[in-house]
């Protein structure tokens, strides 16, 4: 996702649902706060409360080493992401805004956070997960887009993920996980979008479209919405692909959406190629009912970038619970974020993967308080998993952490214009969610999420 989250096309293009897909190398840094050090904030960028989280971080006596990455006076934080290759700042900016907002509150019960941000290099997943696993009390706040091929490294050591947005199958509800909102493979992730869709548009239930960069990762992806837009009624009439290295000429593609008789499409790559295609697309006189740009899409740049091409076709975003952005004013938590940033990381967006990532700090920070002088790994997981109805202080729509293969709950869907992203009418009915909605079981075949079990541990094991 970005869930709906950055896409990712293996080696070398995002695909939808990595989100903080980086670029990060095998190395890994440790950012330390360089407004942390400042004396205790208050006001509504300051103290250790986000939104209806209360008192999160704070100052105290904790002691003791209690656990790895565990000193008397700090707590080391791994943070995964996939920047050294995407170039895209996300996941350590809001490492570095949350320790310092944290740290300036008093840390937690008195102990720092020190995020330790480990560039996966894409490919490098694995090596950046074995440097966190030997020293790294927990992974929180970080995505890579390739994280599958690393679950069982970090199973294998125990190693807790708070983690913004899980990408493949095989992460994607793993064992030890806690998440900003539901997504497995279990059930399909996009059901609530896809009914949407067919629904306000009934033309094109027959007549559907998938068009993504070849890649492990999409090839999943576009199976489940095929299997999605199958158990609603509907019809995928065209899947096609395109080299992951893109295409200088769109033409073909858009001829074959148009000769097809496709009314709406779903598409899994960059918001630059998708711009591309949509320009093509208007060359040749053909317009889309709908068109899904993915979550990888919902930012300012994309308007900016389309510009009149969001006048002739329709593009939407599907959101798995996350507010909305352009809306901060008229949501506490999401106008405190902006705040936050402001003052701690002037000049950098908010976006949806920062969303995500806030939401995770803030539960790790939430349940490792509540340990004082007995912090491990499975005092602050056993608190997180507690969390049944966690909303990371107001910014997400309701998740229960102790069910990581439940099906997706709520979910709400932006509508793209010239002006700006605005809340589509999908049909809300708990604030800016649409939640009861559509839930579909997929079938069998897609990889499991990788448990404790499938490397010989349980959770009797985690200390």
């Amino acid at each position: 996702m970005r869930v709906t989250i950055r896409a990712l096309a293996a080696v070398a293009v995002c695909t939808v649902l990595a989100a903080g897909c980086s670029r990060a190398g095998s190395s890994s840094t440790t950012s330390t706060s360089t407004s942390a050090a400042t004396s205790s904030s208050t006001g509504a960028t300051g103290g250790g409360t986000f939104g209806s989280v209360s008192d999160a971080c704070h100052g105290g006596s904790a002691s003791g080493s209690t656990d790895q990455g565990v000193t008397a006076s700090a707590i080391t934080v791994g943070v995964l992401t996939d920047e050294s290759y995407t170039k895209d700042p996300e996941l350590v900016n809001a490492a570095n805004v949350f320790t310092d907002w944290c740290n300036a509150a008093g840390g937690i019960d008195g102990r720092k956070l020190v995020a330790d941000v480990h560039q996966t290099d894409l490919m490098a997943v694995t090596t950046a997960v074995t440097a966190a696993c030997g020293k790294d009390f927990v992974l929180a706040g970080g995505s890579a887009a390739l994280d599958g091929l690393a679950v069982s490294t970090r199973l294998k050591c125990l190693l807790p993920d708070y983690d913004a947005q899980p990408v493949m199958a095989q992460n994607s509800g793993s064992g030890i996980q806690l998440r900003p909102y539901n997504s497995n493979f279990v059930y399909s992730n996009f059901a609530g979008f896809y009914k949407f869709a067919l629904q306000k548009y009934p033309d094109s239930a027959q007549h559907v479209g998938i068009l993504s960069g070849s890649s492990i990762i999409t090839t999943v992806d576009s199976s489940a919405d095929a299997d999605t837009v199958k158990a609603l009624g509907g019809t995928v009439a065209y899947n096609g692909t395109f080299p992951l290295t893109g295409t200088v000429n769109w033409t073909p593609y858009a001829e074959a959406i148009k000769s097809k008789g496709i009314k709406g499409l779903t598409f899994y790559d960059t918001p630059q190629t998708l711009i591309a295609l949509e320009q093509a697309l208007d060359n040749i006189g053909y317009k889309l009912d709908w068109i899904n740009a993915n979550t990888n899409a919902y930012d300012t740049s994309f308007i900016q970038q389309a510009g009149n091409t969001l006048s002739e076709q329709t593009n939407y975003a599907p959101l798995p619970g996350i507010y909305p952005l352009e809306d901060a004013k008229n949501n506490a938590a999401t106008e405190q974020l902006t705040q936050l940033f402001a003052k701690y990381a002037p000049g950098q967006p908010i976006t949806l993967q920062i969303l995500q990532a806030w939401s995770m700090w803030l539960l790790f920070a939430d349940s490792a308080e509540t340990c004082g002088s007995n912090l491990t790994r499975a005092c602050a997981y056993d608190a997180a998993v507690k969390e049944t109805a966690w909303t990371g202080g107001g910014i997400t729509a309701q998740v229960d952490e102790a069910t990581p293969l439940a099906p997706p709950s709520c979910f709400n869907v932006e509508q793209a214009t010239p002006s700006g992203w605005v809340a589509a009418n999908f049909g809300a009915n708990t604030g800016p969610y649409l939640c009861g909605a559509a839930t579909i079981k997929l079938p069998s075949g897609f990889p499991a999420a990788t448990q404790l079990s499938d490397v010989g541990l349980s959770l009797s094991d985690l200390k």
